[in-house]
């Protein structure tokens, strides 16, 4: 897990090392704190033995320079010449000053430098995260689902950030004040120290327990955040769907819901977390008393200068703190864990579509179907596609046409391979579309999609998604071959107007044309419209289909629709039918010959005879 969090700090190692160098300085000289206040204790105790006093049971009065020896249940005053005692004290305190400063200029530079190396991996992974997303096939995009992308790119990388931050601070921090304490306490008063081996072990096995225990609830934790973020997201993309049927209460509950689920999950995690304190906290205390007992009995019977009891006590607080820290790491480090495996998922996945190795460009814009079987699952005992042959020449315009879930969508997309066939070839001017670049390869395609999505932005710059060197003219050119360009120009601000995010301000007609016109601005060899005019009326769609003819007439053009009217001036029209071809024909042929279409045609002539008589 270290590995993979340590790949992320790519550019930011030199902040992470130098917090790394200034952590173990800082932790060295906190160290060094209770041996001089303990050096000091034991100095003023020898000075109160050399005036006499062999009790250990000593203790300073500074305020009036004197040692106070108790002697049966009376205290005994015992002066001592004060520039001495304050000689030691200032002498000592000023070491004490001094490494303090250090150590609190230390620990804020290695804090500061911890947080830009923290920003920056996160940096890094959220853009390796967006990055590798964007190299994804639809298929692979399908296997994670959107919500769950946009969790692993925020919380999850938010939580795999700390775990960064605490390696290179904490988990170095920790580890050195245990061994630093551990090896002062052994110096010190090696006699004590037994008790650290005692406690140690006890208080790391309590942590780990917990540790083991708690990991698989943060995992179901991750999932349920996921689900949450599922809901609001499409409750937010939905939202006028959700006014439209009244359903706030019902979209209310519903996220209430996955709320209440993310709560229980997390509650019932940090039920076995908030054992932790009171655990520790026991072998804590226990080894203090544990302390007092044999430093007390040391004091009495050894003549062990307090002193050292008082360093002792200190570096048994160090110890134990440093252990409740390492447990308290090795459990956020656990909880982080499920976190950059989720990261990592995404980025070891490898995507369904391979780029082709081949530089050649799309030219003159033939389509080949062989025998081509495709299917969502890679399943061939459930295919979508089956068995399709179509042979597309160099400029036709090509319509395609069938029931709801008869494969059309699928079968246009295996030409700029947003998914691979199953078996069977695709061929674009007889290459196979794996051999092309994928750059190449959809440079020379336009396809737009059944759901019009726009950006935020003004109208112009999401046309110049199509090409963003595009001249004003070729902008007007494209978007009055689509039908939008006087609609646009009946705004106050033109081309210029903001659409707002996802055009929230345009019609579902006008962004459909603001679509096409985007993908005429590339300036295609191949063109798709996938049911792209469903949102405009009859003369619209055909004032669009004469602009893109005259817009390029040698474009080799796929029609998907619904209306016979949007096909039936095709070059030829293919029928499908569960995901096979029906019948290839001209409109006066398919009419003839094919009772699928006729069934299509007359019911739609049908319809459109009942308008015109209501009407």
């Amino acid at each position: 897990m270290i590995r993979k969090l340590l790949k992320g700090a790519k550019g930011y190692e030199v902040p992470s090392i130098f917090t790394i160098v200034l952590v173990m300085l800082e932790t060295a000289l906190e160290v060094v704190l209770p041996l001089l206040t303990a050096n000091i204790l034991n100095t003023m105790q020898l000075y109160a033995t050399g005036n006499g006093l062999t009790a250990s049971l000593t203790y300073l009065d500074f305020a009036n320079g004197q040692v106070i020896k108790l002697v049966g249940s009376e205290l005994t005053p015992i002066a001592i010449t004060k520039p001495i005692l304050l000689n030691t004290v200032y002498t000592y305190g000023i070491l004490m000053i001094i490494c303090s400063a250090l150590s609190l200029t230390f620990g804020a530079l290695a804090g500061w430098l911890c947080a830009v190396a923290g920003a920056g991996f996160s940096k890094n992974v959220r853009g390796s995260l967006f990055n590798k997303i964007q190299s994804f096939s639809f298929a692979n995009v399908d296997k994670f689902s959107t919500a769950s992308l946009v969790t692993r790119s925020t919380t999850d990388v938010n939580n795999a950030q700390q775990s960064y931050m605490m390696i290179i601070r904490t988990v170095v921090r920790a580890p050195a004040m245990l061994i630093f304490a551990t090896i002062m306490a052994f110096i010190n008063q090696p006699d004590m120290a037994w008790v650290f081996l005692v406690a140690i072990p006890a208080l790391g096995v309590v942590m780990g327990l917990l540790a083991l225990k708690v990991f698989p609830m943060f995992r179901i934790m991750l999932k349920k955040y996921d689900a949450m973020n599922a809901s609001v997201q499409e409750d937010l993309v939905a939202i006028r769907v959700v006014k439209a049927f009244v359903r706030e209460d019902y979209e209310e509950q519903k996220y209430r819901q996955a709320t209440e689920e993310v709560r229980q999950s997390h509650l019932k995690a940090e039920k076995i977390m908030i054992l932790m304190n009171p655990l520790t906290m026991c072998i804590m205390y226990g080894t203090i008393i544990a302390l007092l007992i044999v430093g007390g009995s040391d004091m009495v019977n050894n003549g062990m200068g307090s002193g050292t009891l008082s360093a002792m006590l200190n570096y048994s607080t160090q110890i134990l703190m440093s252990v409740m820290m390492i447990c308290f790491i090795a459990v956020q480090l656990v909880m982080s864990k499920a976190s950059i495996d989720r990261i990592y998922e995404v980025l070891e996945t490898e995507s369904d579509i391979k780029d082709g190795s081949n530089d050649k460009v799309v030219g003159s814009g033939s389509i080949d179907f062989i025998n081509v079987d495709f299917s969502y699952s890679g399943n061939g005992d459930n295919l979508t596609l089956e068995n399709i042959d179509l042979h597309i020449s160099s400029g036709e315009t090509v319509g395609i046409i069938g029931g709801t879930g008869t494969g059309k969508t699928s079968l246009v997309q295996l030409i700029p391979r947003f998914y691979d066939v199953y078996d069977g070839q695709v061929l674009v001017d007889g290459t196979d579309v794996r051999e092309y670049s994928l750059f190449n390869l959809r440079e020379g395609v336009s396809m737009v999609l059944q759901k019009n999505v726009l950006f935020s932005g003004t109208i112009r710059d999401n046309l110049l998604w199509g090409n963003e060197n595009a001249t004003q003219e070729e902008i007007e050119a494209a978007c009055k071959a689509a039908c939008a360009h006087d609609f646009i120009t009946s705004f106050p601000n033109g081309y210029e107007t903001d659409l707002g995010q996802g055009g929230v301000n345009v019609s579902g007609g006008q962004k459909q044309r603001l679509c096409i016109a985007r993908a005429l601005l590339k300036k295609p060899k191949i063109m798709i419209l996938d049911d792209s005019t469903s949102a405009v009326d009859t003369a619209t769609d055909a004032q669009i289909r004469k602009g893109l003819k005259e817009l390029s007439k040698e474009m080799t053009t796929i029609i998907i629709a619904q209306r016979i009217s949007s096909v039936e001036s095709c070059d030829k029209i293919v029928v499908l039918d569960n995901g096979k071809i029906n019948a290839v024909g001209t409109h006066e042929q398919l009419l003839k010959t094919n009772s699928i279409y006729q069934e299509v045609y007359n019911s739609q002539q049908k319809g459109n005879a009942e308008e015109g008589g209501e009407a």
